[in-house]
């Protein structure tokens, strides 16, 4: 194997890599999205310098069902966010996030940061209602709810492009071989080429449940804003270092 064969291997194992070179596609991306208001002390305390809350002290929990995502296949993700601020800019931070594929596992952490790890999370329609569930190491740690289309949002789908439009933020994290930081750095990215099929709210509960290694209710819910429904499609471009930690 020569130089220039490694260099052009798009991840590891190099005889049969995790993931391909991106961008990556994603057709019909489901979303249960639960904004709600959380502890202010909690939130501080989860957001990175020099991100800043936005006001209301909002997070959010949020549910997405992939069937059709170039590279990583059928899966699904659940996990944390807050609404934050990047030098007065609206963007969003990942918190932690959690999902049952190896190569969006591993190529999330890998490029952009995400805060990825293994679980089962699932979203569905059970008669009436929109469910998501997260399952840690076999134990229920979420439940998310909300009416099933009962307020469209046909009229107000530029709107809800734009929102899925804005900035995005994660905190990436990567040791050195010695044991030390190697990477430590704020990453950027928005999604392109984004087609809203059809977006909802409506009437939602969430329910987090304390777990030492899945801590989703670190993020304690105190007050529900809103629930979203939402079907995109959309294009995952790489990123760019907004903040390094090392410099």
């Amino acid at each position: 194997m020569t130089r220039d064969e490694i260099l052009r291997s798009p991840s590891m194992p190099v005889f049969s890599p995790s993931y391909p070179h991106g961008p990556y596609r994603f057709i019909r991306r489901e979303y249960l999205i639960i904004t709600y208001e959380t502890d202010p002390d909690a939130l501080r305390a989860a957001l990175p310098e020099p991100l800043e809350p936005a006001p209301g002290n909002l997070a959010f929990y949020e549910w997405m069902k992939m069937p059709d995502s170039s590279g990583f296949g059928d899966y699904e993700e659940s996990g944390t966010g807050i609404v934050a601020r990047y030098n007065g800019e609206p963007c969003n931070f990942s918190v932690q996030m959690y999902l049952d594929d190896e190569p969006p596992i591993t190529a999330g952490r890998e490029i952009w940061g995400f805060p990825k790890k293994y679980g089962v999370p699932r979203l569905k329609v059970m008669k009436d209602t929109l469910t998501g569930t997260l399952h840690y190491d076999e134990e229920r740690v979420a439940l998310g709810t909300m009416t099933y289309k009962h307020h469209s949002l046909a009229g107000e789908l530029d709107r809800v492009r734009e929102g899925i439009g804005q900035l995005n933020v994660n905190l990436k994290l990567l040791p050195d071989v010695d044991g030390g930081v190697k990477v430590a750095q704020l990453i950027g990215y928005r999604l392109q080429d984004i087609t809203v099929h059809g977006a909802w709210e409506g009437d939602a509960r969430l329910h987090l449940i304390p777990h030492a290694n899945c801590r989703v209710a670190d993020l304690p819910v105190r007050r529900i804003v809103r629930g979203r429904h939402q079907v995109v499609d959309f294009t995952l471009p790489y990123g760019r270092v907004l903040h390094d930690y090392l410099a």
